[in-house]
């Protein structure tokens, strides 16, 4: 459909026409810049540019930068990803000419060549300082991070899903969450404060996939874990306190550990939390604070103080402040572990720290 822009120009913005850059950057999730740099490197443009016009996208040359950008996420170099995304495309137009695709169409993906997923599975952890081309503020970060960014960024929640998958089958729970989910999380959430609500739907399309992922691990280690005698591990929010993200990372990586848990949750009151330590006993008690705002070091030696157990030998829990919230001072009589694999150096096994008693 031909249209006349502000100068009154005429315009056609129907699909066959293609996209601007602006907007194609946008839907993929890195910048024009990007784009341009790809086109001039690589020569994966538009197919078509016309005289005095702005460079149009059609439906071809989209699915060609959606490739590249699924490529390069998966850690295969720009170089090498710009070659397989340029004959994924030929081979698309030569299979359309043959009248077995439309124009856009999505068929089952063919994968990258097989040294190349290998070696990017493979490599060695490398930090890049360039720009993710997220429009994210990563800084130095694995290339899955930058990669899971993109695809979050770009709304691609199968892609997002794929990004997780495969970071957790390669590196581990541990690992994914420390170089890459956590550095993911931090900078939607940094940019959404700095932009107010424009990332609110990235930071919770990535929140959702995290979530779900985890969960998922933990009911997967706690259906085969063998019965335990041993004490729980409490895990809870202190009030007022809805990130839940950091414990439900730390809850599915004791599962895979054998270690027996209790999640509470989000926002758990005082009175809640300490009739749970009463009831149950456990041998350690988490609690996450994101924010100063929701940080109460008086409820955590509460806690810490907590006595359980029967007359004459009555014990007490270790408690572990985790999260941004705790001031970096210290705390006597608390343990303050920085990152999940810190805590889990102290929470497992539990037995090999027995309980206070008193």
């Amino acid at each position: 459909m031909r249209q006349r822009d502000a100068t009154g120009t005429d315009t056609d913005d129907s699909p066959e026409a293609g996209v601007t850059t602006g907007f194609l950057a946008r839907r993929v999730g890195v910048s024009p810049t990007t784009l341009r740099s790809w086109d001039r490197r690589y020569g994966l443009g538009p197919a078509t540019r016309p005289k005095g016009h702005h460079r149009r996208w059609t439906p071809d040359d989209v699915a060609m930068v959606v490739e590249m950008c699924r490529l390069t996420a998966a850690g295969i170099p720009p170089a090498e990803a710009a070659r397989a995304a340029k004959a994924i495309a030929l081979q698309a137009a030569k299979e359309r000419s043959d009248g077995r695709t439309a124009p856009g169409a999505q068929e089952e993906r063919p994968r990258p060549p097989a040294g190349a997923a290998h070696a990017a599975a493979t490599a060695p952890p490398r930090a890049t300082a360039s720009r993710s081309g997220s429009g994210l503020p990563l800084g130095n970060v694995r290339q899955e991070c930058k990669g899971l960014a993109r695809a979050a960024v770009r709304l691609d929640s199968v892609a997002v899903q794929e990004q997780l998958t495969e970071s957790l089958r390669v590196h581990g729970l541990v690992v994914t969450w420390e170089e890459i989910l956590g550095p993911a999380l931090q900078a939607v959430g940094r940019k959404w404060q700095a932009a107010g609500d424009r990332y609110v739907e990235v930071e919770h399309l990535l929140s959702w996939h995290v979530s779900a992922t985890i969960r998922h691990i933990y009911v997967s280690a706690a259906l085969t874990r063998k019965a335990s005698d041993s004490s729980p591990v409490i895990l809870a929010c202190l009030p007022e306190e809805q990130h839940t993200l950091a414990l439900e990372a730390l809850n599915a990586a004791l599962a895979e550990r054998g270690v027996p848990t209790l999640m509470l949750g989000s926002s758990v009151p005082a009175e809640a939390l300490l009739a749970a330590v009463q009831r149950v006993g456990p041998s350690a008690v988490v609690l996450w604070s994101q924010s100063r705002a929701t940080a109460s070091t008086p409820l955590a030696h509460h806690v810490a103080e907590t006595r359980w157990g029967i007359r004459g030998a009555r014990t007490q829990s270790r408690v572990l402040l985790g999260g941004p919230g705790w001031r970096r001072t210290q705390h006597p009589g608390l343990l303050r572990p920085h990152g999940l694999h810190e805590a889990l150096l102290m929470l497992d096994p539990p037995e090999t720290t027995a309980p206070l008693t008193v």
